[in-house]
């Protein structure tokens, strides 16, 4: 589709549709898509994952080790209305478990173990989901990430380094590239995957990652130059993707600044009034103050939006 887009170097003209709704709250709404979040257990995935069900979406939740996204996926359910369910990837496994996927959990929810990091991994379970849900993919949120705690770069383990890389970036990117398949495929069948006509036509998808003010910007006093490389990278990911995937899908960011979740459990409270010092807000912010963002981009309310990059930080990156 971006081959077709794209004539001697310039992009061929409409190369894409507007949406026909004119009033705005309606192109926020998300009935009938599937979405799938990972990283989504706690903190800001599962903040993504409580939005787009509200909005109306079918939500898959990738999660690593924090079990209670089971209770989480089964609130969902009961409060939105929509299919919620919980997908646990396992960080330590470089391979998929038995034949691909193995049912953890009876009852609403289900489980399933995944290695995030594995491409094959991803993949599968893509699959999976999409054939459980609704036989389509609409929005793929790209959020799990660890953050590097072992100071200096050089003082750092390599192995660190490589669990960095592997978490945040690659597996961003494979995240990206099985779901971009589904909708480059999509976009020109106009079948569900298996193989019954779309009902409205399939639009484009939506893919979200993850990122970071540290991907623009370099924290102190905290020394994570592996994390911020890490969070550059997703950034300019999406923003080559958007014109990779023109006519069949949309990339974008959304970059946080010091939200308070599990990830920065790794400082010390010192560390945290430093951060609240350097912020214009005075504050941390909360989980739930992202929600418009990861909702607006993934809803057709952002149908001219792609390579963008939304931070998020209470002002600490303006100074």
């Amino acid at each position: 589709m971006a081959d077709e887009a794209m004539n001697e170097g310039n992009f061929s003209h409409n190369n894409t549709v507007a949406p026909t709704v004119h009033r705005v709250l309606p192109l926020f709404s998300l009935v009938g898509r599937t979405a799938i979040v990972s990283g989504a257990g706690a903190g800001i995935g599962l903040a993504v994952a409580e939005a787009l069900a509200e909005a109306g979406a079918n939500v898959a939740i990738w999660y690593n080790s924090n079990k209670k996204a089971i209770e989480e996926a089964e609130k969902i359910e009961k409060e939105y209305g929509v299919k919620c369910t919980c997908i646990p990837p396992l960080l330590q496994s470089s391979h998929l478990i038995g034949a691909h996927i193995l049912n953890l959990v009876g009852g609403s929810g289900k489980a399933y173990q995944v290695d995030v990091t594995s491409y094959e991994a991803i993949a599968a379970i893509t699959d999976e989901v999409i054939r459980e849900f609704n036989g389509r993919l609409d929005v793929f949120v790209a959020n799990s990430g660890i953050p590097w705690t072992q100071g200096a770069a050089l003082d750092g383990e390599l192995d660190h380094y490589h669990k960095i890389m592997k978490t945040d970036i690659d597996s961003a990117f494979y995240c990206a590239r099985v779901a971009g398949l589904h909708w480059r495929r999509q976009k020109k069948e106009q079948t569900t995957i298996d193989g019954k006509p779309f009902a409205p036509a399939f639009r484009e998808g939506s893919f979200v990652a993850t990122g970071s003010i540290s991907g623009t910007i370099v924290n102190i006093p905290q020394l994570q130059a592996a994390y911020n490389a890490a969070k550059a990278a997703v950034i300019h990911l999406c923003k080559s993707l958007a014109v990779e995937w023109v006519g069949f899908a949309r990339a974008n960011t959304v970059s946080p600044g010091y939200i308070s979740t599990e990830i920065l459990s790794f400082a010390p409270s010192p560390l945290h009034k430093i951060w609240q010092d350097k912020t214009p807000m005075g504050r941390e912010g909360q989980a739930h103050e992202l929600k418009g963002a990861f909702l607006y981009l993934a809803s057709d309310a952002a149908s001219y939006t792609t390579g963008a990059d939304i931070v998020i930080d209470g002002g600490y990156s303006l100074p």
